[in-house]
């Protein structure tokens, strides 16, 4: 006689839990990004004020605690125009040639160089006209025919006298960690249907992303 009732409830918690799984792969996603981009945007607004002040302590006002007044998004607007004005200028000749002396001075001095050439290496890998995650492939490394993707960033490996060879970097899913493998080019095959950014999307996902199909012209 209990037993209609007690499966009506099991099957309504687990209706419950259903949602409650469904509206946590809705929100946390959601969650996830607002926090990271809120963070950033808190960061820059508290760290540029007092940069601001030590250089003109009138342009940023101390209030009645001696805190310095902050306007919220002030920071991260001026961060943006800072890095899109530099990018404008460093277009033309003359400062693009001060620019590379500068770096060529940074890359020359110790210490600093590993730094700065491992920063830039970096940013340059995913933009800009020296990218090198721009050849999507599946290398197979583990065995004849399990595949990890990844992307070539040497097309020809001379080094040490592997001249048939290329580097293709793996990166690791959920993470901005990755592997570097030198391999036989037969051990690799290049995706031409889809996209760089959709491939890295596929590979740090863990392959749950959708890749769509897209022929590369």
């Amino acid at each position: 006689m209990d037993s209609k009732p007690n499966e009506l409830s099991r099957w309504s918690w687990r209706k419950l839990f259903q949602y409650f799984v469904q509206g946590l792969i809705i929100l946390a996603p959601i969650a996830i990004t607002a926090w990271a981009v809120i963070s950033l945007f808190n960061y820059i607004d508290n760290i540029l004020p007092s940069f601001i002040h030590a250089i003109s302590p009138v342009t940023i006002e101390v209030d009645e605690n001696g805190n310095l007044r902050k306007i919220p998004g002030l920071g991260f607007l001026i961060v943006i125009t800072i890095v899109i004005l530099v990018g404008w200028i460093s277009s033309s000749y003359i400062v693009g040639k001060m620019v590379d002396f500068f770096g060529h001075v940074l890359e020359r001095t110790p210490g600093v160089k590993f730094i700065y050439t491992s920063v830039k290496d970096f940013f340059e890998a995913f933009a800009g006209d020296k990218r090198k995650f721009d050849k999507p492939v599946l290398v197979n490394v583990d065995a004849a025919d399990v595949w990890r993707m990844g992307f070539m960033t040497q097309g020809e490996f001379k080094h040490f006298g592997l001249t048939d060879h290329v580097v293709v970097y793996v990166p690791h899913s959920y993470a901005l960690s990755g592997i570097v493998y030198i391999v036989p080019i037969e051990k690799t095959k290049l995706l031409t249907d889809i996209s760089s950014a959709q491939a890295m999307k596929f590979a740090v996902s863990g392959g749950v992303a959708e890749i769509n199909e897209q022929i590369i012209t």
